[in-house]
């Protein structure tokens, strides 16, 4: 009789887990009725609400033991009727602004601002210039993304502090508004929207983003001397929180129910588009690991949860009350999975362990090669799996090609005809296939 080594083993579990969900992966059906028939799932909608119930329906027909919500409040952020701005030239001409509201951004009174603009290039600018240059003015953060960084994640982590305390740092020099160039390496007329954060000690300003090609035409008109004032009007407003819900799905471990591993994606999106690469595709990814489980018959050792996060767009409650609820349940949580960054081809994962660990999981690395997953980093997880670190908790995120991702973040763009069926699905083979792993042998 042929002796079979662990790895042999686990290299025909692996394909035998590929097969399946190539074959009948319910992810891409899943997905398109997330984006088609639920659409955007900003905390607090309606949309919210009904993703909550058409997920754990998902869940509980992928098979999975316990479906269960877990409660947390979340803030409610409304856009409401859409964004007006335009640039008053010196000739009398009028040059339209295409503009979105940040989230979590105050509006403008009634009648909108109308001001002169200062722009700078980074923070070091504004803070060269004298108050006076600031004070009553609007601030036109024209920060461009650094096409340089091979990885965008890079890109985007410096450019997002222009949208995330930009406004505050504005207001704190006396600015009545502020707009921030969108957060995307490409040229287009698509301005991007996301979360900022006002310091509670500064005066809330309202705060747009602006297209990259409208930031482009605007600074060109500035530095001619074209510009003589700015008009926006917005109207979104922060509304009383709302309850939501986490939504988990559960398969409980044969030999150590108590330890558990988490795998998932945030439920909620922005209000722009159909939120299908962000997070659309994680959700899906990470209920078809429950589903592949349960076709093939495999009974993990360790308990599975699939856990659709709620609200990590702007405010992470969901990532808090999942990791609150986990240190009153007396188990250990082994590890952590999150897929956040799109339904692209993966390329790997990122991780953040015990050096013990890390050595294990490296050992397990030739087993991806055929799925093409084959770059294992220093540094991973994600923002709704972080809370669970203080718990000693073993930290992963999937890491799938960056190129395109920050092309259609936080913007209309972010459909489900965006999405590849043959990349959303290697990317669940390749999370399935280390949730087994893990399942398996722990680590």
């Amino acid at each position: 009789m042929a002796v079979f080594s662990q790895a042999t083993n686990d290299s025909i579990m692996f394909k035998n887990i590929s097969d399946e969900i190539f074959m009948n992966g319910k992810a891409y059906s899943n997905l398109r009725f997330l984006c088609k028939k639920v659409g955007s799932r900003l905390s607090g909608s309606t949309g919210a609400a009904k993703a909550v119930e058409e997920t754990a329906r998902m869940l509980r027909e992928a098979g999975a033991d316990t479906v269960f919500l877990q409660p947390c409040m979340v803030p409610h952020w409304v856009r409401g009727e859409k964004e007006v701005g335009k640039a008053m030239l010196n000739d009398g001409k009028v040059m339209p602004l295409n503009i979105v509201s940040l989230g979590n951004a105050v509006g403008t009174p009634s009648a909108g601002i109308t001001a002169q603009v200062v722009e700078v290039k980074n923070f070091k600018e504004l803070e060269a210039l004298a108050p006076d240059a600031v004070k009553g003015k609007i601030v036109f953060y024209n920060f461009r993304m650094d096409p340089r960084h091979i990885n965008t994640f890079k890109a985007y982590g410096e450019a997002g502090a222009y949208r995330g305390q930009g406004p505050s740092r504005a207001a704190s020099m006396g600015a009545v508004g502020v707009i921030v160039r969108t957060l995307s390496p490409v040229l287009d007329d698509n301005p991007h929207t996301g979360a900022t954060r006002y310091d509670e000690d500064k005066p809330k300003i309202p705060a747009v983003a602006i297209s990259t090609n409208g930031a482009v035409e605007l600074s060109n008109a500035i530095a001619s001397g074209k510009v003589k004032n700015i008009y926006f009007k917005t109207n979104c407003q922060m509304l009383p929180d709302e309850p939501s819900f986490n939504v988990v799905g559960e398969i409980r471990g044969s030999e150590f129910p108590d330890e558990i591993i988490t795998v998932g994606g945030h439920l909620d999106s922005w209000d722009l588009a159909e939120g299908a690469h962000d997070d659309g595709t994680g959700c899906v990814q990470s209920i078809e690991i429950i589903r592949v489980m349960k076709a093939l018959g495999i009974k993990p050792k360790r308990t599975i949860r699939a856990v659709m996060f709620m609200n990590e767009e702007n405010g992470l409650r969901g990532g808090t009350a999942y990791a609150e609820a986990a240190k009153k349940e007396n188990k250990k949580f082994i590890m952590a999975m999150e897929s956040d960054a799109g339904g692209f081809t993966p390329r790997g994962f990122g991780f953040t362990m015990h050096p013990s660990q890390k050595e294990k999981l490296l050992s397990w690395k030739p087993l991806f090669h055929p799925y093409t997953a084959t770059e294992f980093t220093e540094g991973g997880g994600g923002a709704d799996i972080g809370p669970l670190r203080a718990l000693g908790t073993a930290m992963i995120g999937l890491n799938p090609d960056s190129q395109r991702y920050m092309d259609l973040h936080h913007a209309k763009t972010d459909v489900f005809e965006a999405v590849s069926e043959r990349e959303l699905n290697l990317g669940a083979v390749v999370m399935a296939n280390m949730v087994y792993l893990i399942s398996q042998y722990g680590l």
